[in-house]
């Protein structure tokens, strides 16, 4: 059972910028289920699509891993022996944790995780590359430059699921999915202070682009189609085709 996130709980003398440190690992499973809405929706369906579009005996690349839940959907969706998964966070943490809950299970197709910054993992023979919630913490200059390593490194008809956090392109907009956003936090017992302090600890680390930033910057370096199959909220999960 996960740890409940109460990281906030409490007034800082200072905060700092938020990292994915030992104390976020350990909570982190109540963090993004309580934060992002329709999470566990979103990790299913990287699984279907796995099972749509993973070809046999290819790799898929899972970059920002956290604790595997995307990687492991993947493998247990695709038939046995079907393809091969690296999965990468740049957080000891979180790699640590990933290889221990990875190992516990007996896994249909198997899960490499390594410890590493997604914008230097070569994309090789994939069928698939998964960001999920991933490049909105990698600066900005970088970001065009590691989706054309993904779609470089895609084979042809292969996929990019990439979920983020978005803005919306004018403030009644942006102000309206803000506050249903902070109303979602609410339900789920987060505080003010803790929503206040959240906010602080992400404001620096955690850089968001509209839709059609991310579309057009797909389209940039090669995609075919770009598909947002999910929203809800200022969350979004696209799929883009090669």
């Amino acid at each position: 059972m996960s740890n409940k996130d109460n990281l906030f709980a409490a007034p800082l003398s200072q905060v700092s910028d938020f990292s994915f440190d030992e104390a976020v690992a350990d909570v982190f499973p109540d963090m993004i289920n309580r934060s992002v809405p329709g999470y566990q929706t979103i990790i299913d369906t990287i699984g279907q699509l796995a099972a749509s579009y993973v070809q046999p005996a290819s790799m898929v690349y899972d970059l920002g891993c956290s604790l595997g839940a995307a990687s492991l959907s993947v493998s247990r969706r695709c038939p046995a022996q079907h393809c091969e998964i690296v999965a990468v966070d740049s957080s000891a943490a979180m790699v640590e944790r990933c290889k221990r809950k990875v190992g516990t299970f007996q896994l249909p197709n198997p899960i490499e995780v390594r410890e590493g910054l997604a914008q230097t993992v070569a994309i090789n023979n994939a069928s698939m590359v998964i960001m999920n919630f991933t490049l909105q913490f990698i600066p900005p200059a970088e970001r065009a430059a590691i989706l054309q390593t993904i779609y470089d490194g895609l084979l042809p008809g292969g996929i990019f699921v990439l979920s983020e956090k978005i803005r919306h392109n004018h403030a009644s907009g942006e102000s309206l999915i803000n506050d249903l956003h902070l109303n979602f936090k609410r339900q789920n017992g987060y505080s003010e202070l803790e929503i206040s302090q959240k906010r602080a600890a992400l404001e620096n680390v955690m850089l968001i682009d509209t839709f059609a930033d991310h579309e057009q910057r797909l389209r940039n370096v090669g995609f075919s189609d770009v598909v947002m199959w999910y929203r809800c909220y200022n969350f979004m999960s696209l799929v883009a085709i090669k």
